[in-house]
């Protein structure tokens, strides 16, 4: 009895004719999706940072007005402590 082996040789990256061009054209559609998701993100983040530096530079303009009001304020205590003498 003569054996044969029934083998046949394809290559790694052949797409088998079977598989539809409608999964084909799921799969781009979703992976531009995904990109576009991604960009999408990015904006907003990108959006928050630019928030979130301006609120930096408005707590430290308010911090440096508290410091000038304290300051004001202890010379008007001076000033009236001088004329109620």
């Amino acid at each position: 009895m003569e054996e044969t082996s029934y083998t046949k040789e394809t290559s790694v990256w052949a797409i088998d004719r079977r598989v539809p061009v409608a999964v084909i054209v799921t799969i781009l559609v979703q992976s531009a999706a995904a990109l576009l998701w991604a960009g999408a993100a990015n904006e907003r983040l990108g959006a928050l940072e630019t928030r979130t530096e301006r609120i930096g530079e408005l707590v430290e303009r308010t911090a440096r007005l508290e410091e000038q009001a304290k300051a004001a304020n202890a010379a008007l205590g001076r000033i009236e402590e001088r004329l109620g003498r």
